[in-house]
């Protein structure tokens, strides 16, 4: 038998782990001469046993009363492949069911944490535990990927044998928020589309989506107290960033560009990711990037406008006047709706890239840093995100923003999300943060150095604008100096798909994948688990997984290959 033990705890390898694998350079060169299940992201414990178990026809599921909802999504998914009926039975039982998959929520060891599971595979049977429904669906997907990539497809897949290896497994993850960004502002995915990300995401264990709504060019939420946001806020005259009109099909009836989501929408995408246990975030950008939001209500800002959702021709900055009491009743009408339509606990309000230039012109926001006793614009930003994030803690949520929330005074109990700096500090006073630093975690910028063979991605030439997969693989969250008693409020980190040259479903997985499997790693498995050599190893299945999923992705190397 091969084992890989790790602590599982947040941080620190365990001295037990230390005493058993010595350095971690050991570890590591241990990790990559085994040859143990391909699963992304790696358990925290792993141990390959001899044999397999088979899924036959008539495999039983047997689930506890709580867990038939997910024993559903199991034997659904393993349908579709297999072609099998998978009869699923509730029972108490809690010992191992001869020839059926056992899942049952609850009874592991106090201290595993909110989202761990037990994983044990014998000849005879399959014993899956969970510390609660969601830790059971993460086994679950590890349980996916013990199977032959073919069990994903949407077919039954004719002549192959469905052999489980025989493995046990005991995992929780290191990080509470394990995130993808997804940004429709600037070209519009439809609710299908997100779905398929939503899933890829579960897969991999990502649980956090951070679905950016709002932007300058494209406001993409219904909001019935104001309907011109989307009458008029949701479209552009042309695909914009000068690309091929062919390269999206976001087009309305009347040959606008763009699109948005009724709230039913929102609330059917919502459910299909609580069913996978996935969070979603959504952002409501202020108090810049607004363009979109007074093309259709120019009495919010400092001049009136005229503002335009085209990239190319808006003559507007696109940013809320601070110094109108009618631009915060105008946000907070926005977010009652929001409120409604998102159960989660956090709000993204943006504040990222604020041209202060009009503020500095408008006597309005003159007036209001003066009455305020502001020094100055970077105050008001302040003055203006605190305003904000009264009202959001007041209605039960927690409000989260970019760096630049920090200017001027970072508000009382605003979590950073990190993508320019910011992120030390922030913990260093007691801040929660996100870490999703521009360098590691961009997606929209290049994937090799060869941007001949790549399609249009952002950046230029030189390594600021490479991020290959082993980059994003080699990422730290915790940032250095960190005191270890403040490393908590790291609560994780988070891969940003930014889409000003992303106008498709395809050219987006392309962009996503494979990078977000390395993410998914960075943000679940122990730190001294880390080695890019056993990662290639097991990303090879998760490419082939890929194929039989129908899912666009950027073609490496594969293992033993270089």
């Amino acid at each position: 038998m091969k084992t890989i033990l790790y602590n599982n705890k947040m941080k620190y390898p365990s001295p037990i782990l230390l005493g058993i694998l010595g350095l971690c350079a050991a570890l590591n060169a241990f990790a990559a001469e085994t040859n143990l299940p391909a699963i992304i992201p790696l358990p925290a414990r792993i141990e390959a046993r001899a044999g397999a178990f088979r899924l036959r026809p008539g495999t039983r599921i047997v689930v506890d009363s709580a867990s038939r909802e997910t024993g559903e999504f199991l034997a659904q998914r393993l349908r579709q492949a297999t072609g099998y009926k998978f009869p699923i039975r509730a029972s108490d039982q809690t010992q191992p069911v001869k020839r059926a998959i056992l899942l049952a929520a609850g009874g592991l060891p106090s201290g595993g944490g909110a989202e761990a599971y037990q994983l044990t595979v014998a000849p005879d049977s399959i014993v899956l535990r969970g510390s609660n429904q969601t830790g059971l669906f993460w086994g679950v997907q590890s349980l996916l990927q013990l199977l032959p990539p073919e069990a994903l497809a949407d077919k039954p897949a004719k002549g192959k044998d469905w052999n489980i290896p025989c493995v046990q497994i005991e995992d929780q993850p290191r990080f509470a928020w394990r995130g993808f960004m997804l940004d429709v502002s600037r070209h519009f995915f439809t609710k299908e589309e997100v779905k398929q990300f939503l899933d890829l995401m579960a897969l991999y264990k990502l649980n956090t989506f951070h679905w950016h709504l709002v932007d300058s060019d494209g406001w993409r939420i219904e909001i019935k107290k104001y309907p011109r946001l989307t009458e008029i806020g949701a479209w552009r005259s042309d695909i914009g960033y000068k690309l091929d009109p062919k390269s999206s099909t976001a087009y309305g009836a009347d040959g606008r560009y763009g699109g948005f989501y009724t709230q039913a929408d929102i609330r059917e995408v919502v459910a299909y990711a609580q069913a996978r246990h996935v969070t979603i975030v959504p952002e409501i950008e202020m108090p810049g990037h607004s363009r979109a939001a007074l093309s259709a209500y120019p009495e919010f800002s400092c001049t009136g406008g005229p503002y335009s959702t085209d990239p190319d021709k808006s003559s507007g900055l696109g940013v809320y006047c601070a110094g109108k009491d009618e631009s915060f009743e105008f946000l907070q009408n926005v977010l009652t709706e929001v409120f409604d339509l998102f159960p989660g606990k956090y709000i993204h309000i943006g504040g990222d890239e604020v041209n202060k230039d009009s503020w500095k012109k408008c006597d309005r926001c003159q007036a209001r840093m003066k009455a305020e006793g502001l020094k100055n614009e970077e105050e008001l930003q302040s003055y203006f995100i605190r305003r904000m994030e009264k009202f959001i803690n007041a209605h039960g949520r927690t409000l989260i923003g970019w760096s630049e929330i920090r200017q001027g005074g970072l508000a009382e109990s605003a979590v950073v999300m990190d993508w320019i700096g910011g992120g030390l500090e922030s913990a260093g006073d007691g801040h929660d943060v996100v870490m999703s630093p521009e360098q590691f975690c961009y997606l929209d910028h290049w994937q090799s150095t060869n941007h001949a063979a790549e399609p249009r991605a952002f950046g230029k030439s030189g390594p600021k604008w490479n991020l290959p997969w082993p980059k994003v693989y080699a990422y730290e969250p915790v940032p250095a100096g960190l005191d270890p008693r403040l490393q908590s409020h790291i609560l994780g980190a988070q891969g940003n798909l930014w889409t000003e040259l992303v106008a498709s479903m395809s050219h987006a997985e392309y962009m996503a994948f494979p990078r977000l499997c390395a993410l998914s790693e960075v943000t679940w498995s122990p730190q001294a688990s880390r080695d890019e050599a056993d990662f290639r190893r097991r990303l090879d299945p998760q490419l082939r997984r890929f194929d039989c999923l129908g899912v666009n992705y950027h073609k490496v190397a594969s293992a033993g290959s270089e």
